[in-house]
């Protein structure tokens, strides 16, 4: 498969979620670990001494690699640019067992083998993400080209020559390649743990050298050793990982907002009216039941105080008043007392004539001017 069908299968499927960013802002690591999978690799050409191995009428070796599967993984250093788009340099590794099969049954010789396969690799990614609103998620999708090498480990090929002994040929080196990766994946962030997200992705790479492995062996049994090389064609890995994402300058969630505490409304101030006769100070039998209906309401309300409040019409003189009001208030205090309210609850004033019920004119007689008032705070 080539490198730009893989990146345009890829932009393909990011293109239905590409809706909105979700933005990494500033520095972040990421790891992750997962299953690599060796898609077969031609084997361009196979020598031993002189001697090509497994050649066929067409001149091909008709050889491949047949992987067993392998593992990789990968660390990386990135910075987010706050609007989707993602910066990261990227360290790799992969390791894969491979089996030498043939193409077809033309093979001139028979030839087995295998070995293993591992790369190193550095790629430098860009990667962009999205908000699809489901807020537990954020797929993303990205490229990355780089370096990577590759080295054999006990990979041998085994040749019947016409006489049929068996021959080992064994292949070391490490080799570089240019290589390239597409990556489609999503990021899952820890409720709790600001900037922490696990990862999952497909990596698509691919190695565009095609790099030659150099070893020696025998061409026969009895033969001194010969000096051999195979050369692979173009490797292509493809990968599923799952891992890990921690993003330095997360904003941490701002704390819940404390809770609203409505405070009870104070009880409203309940006033009671006890009115005189003209120029006098002691109580009606009407007025000492208006009293008693005030102590009584006194023990079934929460208060804090009682105000008595004494005031006189505008017939007399404002001195004369002043006094006359102050034993009004005196009088209802003290018959507030025996009715049971605490003297020192209560809290004495006297107006004169300033505070009128019934606004009038100096020396005017009003009924209603002349009074006290509890008041229940």
């Amino acid at each position: 498969m080539k490198l730009r069908n893989v990146l345009l299968a890829a932009t393909i499927l990011a293109a239905p979620v590409a809706v909105k960013a979700q933005p990494v802002t500033g520095l972040y690591l990421g790891a992750g670990v997962g299953f690599d999978y060796l898609t077969q690799t031609n084997i361009n050409r196979a020598t031993l001494g002189s001697r090509a191995l497994s050649t066929n009428s067409n001149g091909t070796t008709g050889l491949k690699t047949d992987s067993r599967g392998g593992y990789t993984g990968n660390l990386a250093l990135g910075y987010g640019l706050g609007n989707g788009l993602r910066l990261e340099v990227e360290g790799n590794f992969i390791k894969n067992h491979y089996k030498i099969k043939t193409n077809n049954g033309t093979n001139s010789q028979g030839v087995a083998g295998g070995g293993d396969i591992q790369t190193y690799g550095a790629m430098l990614n860009a990667l962009y993400d999205f908000d699809v609103g489901l807020g537990f998620m954020y797929p993303y999708v990205g490229v990355g080209v780089g370096y990577e090498v590759s080295s054999q480990e006990n990979a041998k090929l085994y040749p019947a020559n016409g006489a049929g002994a068996p021959n080992l040929n064994l292949y070391k080196g490490a080799h570089g390649s240019l290589a390239a990766q597409a990556i489609l994946g999503a990021a899952f962030p820890i409720a709790g743990v600001p900037g922490l997200s696990l990862t999952a992705d497909a990596r698509f790479n691919v190695q565009t050298n095609k790099e030659t492995f150099h070893g020696d062996g025998f061409l026969t049994a009895a033969g001194p050793r010969q000096l051999g090389s195979v050369q692979l064609g173009t490797q292509f890995n493809v990968a599923g990982l799952v891992g890990v994402r921690y993003a330095f300058n997360a904003p941490t969630p701002p704390p819940p907002a404390p809770a609203v505490v409505v405070p009870a409304p104070a009880p409203a101030a309940r006033t009671y009216l006890v009115f005189f006769d003209w120029d006098r100070a002691d109580l009606t039998a009407r007025a000492r039941q208006i009293v008693a209906e005030a102590a009584q309401a006194s023990t079934r309300t929460s208060y804090t105080k009682i105000q008595v409040s004494g005031n006189t019409d505008t017939s007399g003189t404002p001195k004369y008043n002043q006094g006359l009001s102050l034993r009004r208030a005196e009088t209802v205090a003290a018959e507030l007392v025996r009715d049971g309210v605490p003297r020192a609850a209560i809290a004495i004033q006297a107006f004169g004539d300033t505070h009128l019920l019934v606004p009038t004119g100096p020396g005017v007689r009003e009924p209603q001017n002349r009074r006290v008032e509890i008041v229940l705070q």
